[in-house]
């Protein structure tokens, strides 16, 4: 049996994947619990540990089936090959390596994901991920009390700088504030359902792209349950959370979520008036004088 098999190309990307995955996406009506995104961008330190303690956990769960995503977007390391020998290790795991022909970026490649996935629930996982197996397991194993799983970080995140995390309680401040809601953190990579995502996919791009859409699934009377976890930030150097294309994004963000909210109070005041004003018996008109 092969160890590798390829798949016809989509969404202009190479594709291959483990013989379980292409005997799981044989099947006419293939499905899983979870299916999970792995973004991969020259993520050769991790992305081996990644995807160990992400089957590690699932599997020490053992009542959620699921897939497994990778997505590489032009990596210019060795990260594909060793998810190629990954994938040669481990052929009972579910498991699709899609390889774009141009970098579509990270919010681009979820969301046109969630329509590739087979899951009832969806979720990205980072390549560098910096969640623990128990940490995982205490996540997935909260799939099905709520519509979403938002997990959050009750104490500050090792490793992660003094002016990231002032940036990023004031985030999440003013996102409250907008939304009058009180979730404890916006980008901690929640579990949906996938067909939210493809239904309510956000707009926004970069690292906004999170809170975004978890800001309309609340809008729209989701339920959710959060989770706590304790993580530690991996990569110490050459962080993209503080770029200006970042920047923009969370500016997009909380834009549009104002500009909904906006909308919102609007729409639901014209709908109040507007029974009254059918209720008005229609004005008479004045008859000229004979």
């Amino acid at each position: 049996m092969n160890d590798i098999f390829e798949l016809p190309p989509g969404y202009g990307a190479d594709i291959i994947c483990t013989p379980a995955a292409f005997r799981l996406r044989g099947q006419a009506d293939a499905k899983v619990d979870l299916s999970l995104f792995v973004s991969l961008y020259n993520e050769e330190e991790f992305i081996v540990e990644t995807l160990e303690r992400t089957c590690v956990a699932l599997h020490e769960l053992g009542d959620v089936s699921f897939e497994l995503i990778v997505v590489d977007d032009c990596s210019t390391d060795r990260s594909v090959a060793l998810v190629k020998e990954f994938i040669v290790r481990h052929p009972d795991e579910a498991l699709i390596l899609r390889c774009n022909q141009k970098n579509r970026g990270l919010s681009q490649n979820y969301i046109d994901h969630a329509f590739f996935g087979i899951g009832t629930y969806y979720r990205l996982v980072c390549g560098d991920t910096s969640e623990s197996v128990e940490m995982m397991k205490r996540i997935y194993s909260a799939i099905g009390s709520a519509d979403m799983v938002i997990p959050y970080y009750p104490e500050s995140v090792a490793g992660k700088s003094l002016v990231r995390r002032i940036i990023s309680n004031t985030y999440v401040t003013v996102i409250n504030t907008a939304t009058w809601q009180n979730i404890h953190y916006y980008n901690g990579l929640p579990v949906h359902r996938r067909f939210h995502v493809m239904r309510w996919h956000p707009t926004s791009r970069g690292l906004g792209f999170q809170a975004d859409i978890l800001c309309m699934l609340l809008e729209q009377g989701y339920t959710y349950k959060e989770v706590p976890v304790l993580v530690t930030e991996r990569k110490l150097v050459n962080s993209t959370a503080l770029s200006w294309s970042n920047l923009l994004s969370v500016t997009h963000t909380i834009l549009n979520i104002f500009i909904r909210r906006l909308a919102r109070r609007v729409h639901e005041g014209n709908a109040k008036r507007l029974p009254h004003e059918i209720a008005k018996p229609p004005r008479e008109t004045g008859r000229a004088a004979g």
